[in-house]
C-alpha cells in the first residue's frame, strides 16, 4: 500500500513539470546515441592528438554535465523573462565576437575560440541572436511591413552580428544566423518580398566573399565538381560516401568502422554522421533523423500552442535552428552542400555546441511547460465557472424551499 501511494507521489510529481514527454525522450535519446558515438569515433583521434584514447570523450561527460545544468536552469527560468534581458544578451554576444577577434586562438586558419579552445562564442551567439530577435521582431510586428522600421533595421541587426563572426572567419555560423533572421522575419510577419530582397542581397555579397577567400572557393570548387561527378568529389566526401557504402543496412557494429581509422577528417567532429552510418547502417541513420523530426514536430507544436507573440518566435527559433543544423551537417556529409563545418548537434564533440544546444532546449521545454500551465488554468477556471453556474442554481433553489417554508 505504501508503496502504491509512494509511485502515485512520484507520478504526481512528476506531471507537475508538465513535461512534452516526446520531447524529453527524443532528448535523452539523443545524448546517450551521442556519447556512445562520440566514444566510437574519437578513441583513435584522441590517442593521436593527446596521448589518451579517452580525453574527448570525458571532455565531453564533464560538458555534458554544464549543458544539463544549463538545460534545467533553462527549463525552470521563466522564458517571458527573456526578453527583458534580449538587450543585455546581444551586447555580451557582441564583446565575446569582438573578444575572439582580438585575443581568439587560431586553429585550422580560423580564430573562433578563447580560453584554449574550451569555449567558442559563435555557437551561443546563435541562440542570443534567436532570443534577441523574437524579442524585436515582436515587438515590431505590426510595423514590419515599412521597409524603414523592419527590414533595413534587420539587416542591419543581422548583419552587424553575422559580420563579427565572418572576420573570424566562419562562412557556415554567420550563414546559420542570416537564414535564422530571414525565417523569424518571415514567421513574424514580414512581406515575402523584403525577404527576397535580404537573401539576394545576401547571396550576392556571400559570392563575392567566397571568390575573396581562397579556402572558401576551393570549398565551392569542390562541391560544383562532386554535383557533376561524385567521383570528383572532395576527399572528405569520398571518405564518407566510403563508410556509408561500407555500412550498407545495418551497419558494421558500434566501435567496428574502418574509416574513421584510415583517413575520414575529423570524425569526432565534422564526420561523426558518416561514422553513424558506417556503424549502425541506414537503420541508425533513419534512427537519428527520426529523432531530429520528433524534435522539430514538437518544438513547432510548442510554438503553435505558445500564448503570446514572443513564445511563439522563440519555440520556432530554437525548433528550426537545431533541425536546421542537423539537416546542414547530413546534407554535407553525402555531398548535398558545400563543406560547412556545423556540429551534428548533441552527437558531434564539442562543449560550446552541446552546452547552447542543451540551454536552447531547456527554453523550448520551459515554454511548453508555461504553456500547458496556461491551457490546465483555462480549463479549470472553465469547469469552475460552470459548476459555479450549476450551484447557484441549485443553491438557489434550495434557498427558496428554505424561504417557503419559513414563510408557512
Amino acid at each position: 500500500m505504501r508503496n502504491r501511494q509512494r509511485e502515485k507521489k512520484q507520478a504526481n510529481a512528476f506531471q507537475a513539470w508538465k513535461l512534452d514527454m516526446p520531447l524529453i525522450l527524443a532528448l535523452v535519446t539523443l545524448v546517450i546515441f551521442g556519447l556512445i558515438m562520440l566514444y566510437s569515433a574519437s578513441w583513435d583521434f584522441s590517442l593521436l592528438n593527446y596521448g589518451d584514447p579517452t580525453q574527448m570523450f570525458f571532455r565531453q561527460v564533464f560538458t555534458l554535465t554544464v549543458g544539463l545544468l544549463a538545460f534545467v536552469a533553462a527549463a525552470l527560468f521563466d522564458y517571458r523573462h527573456w526578453k527583458k534581458l534580449a538587450v543585455p544578451l546581444i551586447l555580451i554576444m557582441i564583446a565575446g565576437l569582438s573578444m575572439v577577434l582580438i585575443v581568439g586562438e587560431v586553429r585550422f586558419g580560423s580564430a573562433r575560440a578563447i580560453s584554449e579552445g574550451s569555449y567558442m562564442p559563435g555557437e551561443l551567439a546563435k541562440v542570443f541572436t534567436i532570443i534577441y530577435l523574437s524579442a524585436w521582431l515582436s515587438s515590431k510586428r505590426h510595423i514590419l511591413g515599412e521597409i524603414g522600421f523592419g527590414l533595413l533595421p534587420l539587416i542591419g541587426i543581422v548583419g552587424s552580428i553575422a559580420g563579427l563572426i565572418i572576420v573570424q572567419p566562419d562562412l557556415s555560423a554567420a550563414a546559420t544566423i542570416i537564414v535564422i533572421g530571414a525565417i523569424l522575419f518571415f514567421l513574424a510577419g514580414g512581406e515575402l518580398k523584403q525577404i527576397a530582397y535580404m537573401l539576394g542581397g545576401i547571396f550576392v555579397l556571400g559570392l563575392m566573399l567566397v571568390q575573396i577567400n581562397s579556402n572558401w572557393n576551393f570549398r565551392l570548387a569542390s562541391f560544383l565538381q562532386g554535383l557533376q561527378n561524385p567521383t570528383e568529389a572532395s576527399y572528405h566526401v569520398l571518405r564518407s560516401f566510403e563508410a556509408f557504402v561500407s555500412g550498407g543496412w545495418f551497419g558494421v557494429g558500434i566501435g567496428q568502422a574502418s574509416t574513421k581509422l584510415t583517413g575520414l577528417p575529423v570524425p569526432p567532429t565534422d564526420s561523426i554522421f558518416a561514422v553513424v552510418g558506417e556503424e549502425t547502417g541506414i537503420f541508425g541513420i533513419t534512427l537519428l533523423i527520426g529523432l531530429y523530426l520528433i524534435v522539430l514536430w514538437r518544438g513547432l507544436r510548442i510554438a503553435n500552442r505558445s500564448q503570446n507573440h514572443f513564445g511563439v518566435m522563440l519555440a520556432a527559433g530554437i525548433a528550426l535552428w537545431i533541425g536546421m543544423e542537423a539537416f546542414i551537417n547530413m546534407a554535407v556529409m553525402v555531398g548535398l552542400l558545400p563543406f560547412a563545418g556545423n556540429a551534428l548537434p548533441l552527437i558531434s564533440y564539442g562543449g560550446s555546441s552541446l552546452v547552447s544546444t542543451l540551454f536552447a532546449l531547456g527554453i523550448l521545454v520551459n515554454i511548453g511547460r508555461l504553456s500547458e500551465e496556461t491551457d490546465i488554468n483555462k480549463e479549470r477556471l472553465a469547469d469552475a465557472t460552470t459548476r459555479g453556474r450549476g450551484g447557484e442554481r441549485r443553491w438557489g433553489v434550495s434557498r427558496a424551499r428554505r424561504a417557503a417554508r419559513t414563510n408557512r
